[in-house]
């Protein structure tokens, strides 16, 4: 299985992933919405199935990594804690107010309880990043909380 990702200025990501029997195309909107389209091979069409808002999305998301049911033992690392804990990776995109602060001085854990518990940075990973690290336009922010504090540092996370 392939998976084709490609960036849609404006608009948000494209994913073309490469099925059996044709293909489905994920389009993500910068505003959460999703898209899903069919099509029987990659000269064809492309018709939509279905369209999702952001919330319903990552609710479907989480049925169908196994957050509700796993009927066999994952072979893959889960994003879903005990205790409904979530692993989540958020982008700083242009713009953000986030960016320039460190660690300290956004006070993101006292503000919204989520934990960061490493920044993506390039090629770089900084695993458990110091109160005194700055956090840059284009990092990856990873870290753990409530669907309540995700939420909340997503707020955070744009202003």
């Amino acid at each position: 299985m392939t998976i084709r990702e490609s960036d849609l200025p404006g608009v948000g990501k494209k994913f073309e992933i490469e099925l059996d029997d044709g293909e489905m195309v994920v389009v993500i909107h910068n505003t959460g919405k999703r898209e899903v389209f069919r099509r029987a091979d990659s000269n064809a069409d492309a018709k939509r199935v279905f369209e999702f808002s952001d919330d319903l999305a990552r609710t479907i998301g989480s049925i169908i990594e196994g957050a509700y049911f796993q009927p066999v033992e994952p072979d893959t690392q889960e994003t879903t804690l005990p205790g409904g804990i979530l692993l989540e990776w958020y982008e700083l995109h242009p713009g953000s107010p986030l960016i320039g602060e460190t660690l300290e001085s956004a006070d993101i854990g006292n503000q919204t309880g989520f934990v960061v518990v490493a920044i993506q940075r390039g090629d770089e990973v900084v695993e458990s990043p110091t109160a005194d690290t700055t956090l840059r336009e284009g990092d990856t922010v990873i870290g753990v909380g409530t669907p309540e504090d995700c939420a909340a540092f997503e707020e955070l996370l744009t202003g």
